[in-house]
């Protein structure tokens, strides 16, 4: 369970790191849609995780390589923005978010399943 604290700089940490692959570092993502689905903090603010999703998805592994790569530049460009709200600037972890996936994988699963009606037997039995 996260701090209150944790929650409002992971918040804060998640709508910057947003701009930041909007507007500073466009170089970073070969004109793919960065989204930052979530980000964990440490109780002592000192690792960020950050998880991100793309669009579109075709080399995702690469983006994200490119991005951990460059970690440095995102973390200085971080730096500026919250120099004033934090007194330390965290180390920033990137994830793959794969939870779309994850959902569109049970989703499929689920509609395979054939579930047979109940009989008249089991009915009986739970009216009772």
């Amino acid at each position: 369970m996260e701090s209150k604290r944790q929650q409002k700089v992971g918040r804060q940490i998640q709508k910057d790191l947003g701009e930041i692959f909007q507007k500073d570092a466009q170089h970073l993502t070969s004109g793919s849609f960065i989204t930052i689905t979530a980000v964990r903090v440490t109780p002592d603010l000192g690792i960020a995780r950050a998880y991100l999703s793309f669009l579109p998805d075709k080399n995702k592994n690469f983006l994200l390589q490119n991005i951990q790569e460059n970690t440095r530049f995102i973390r200085t460009k971080l730096g500026e923005r919250v120099r004033h709200q934090l007194r330390i600037v965290p180390h920033l972890q990137f994830y793959l978010d794969d939870t779309a996936e994850y959902a569109a994988k049970m989703d499929l699963l689920f509609s395979d399943l054939v579930i047979p009606p109940a009989s008249a037997e089991e009915d009986e039995d739970t009216n009772s």
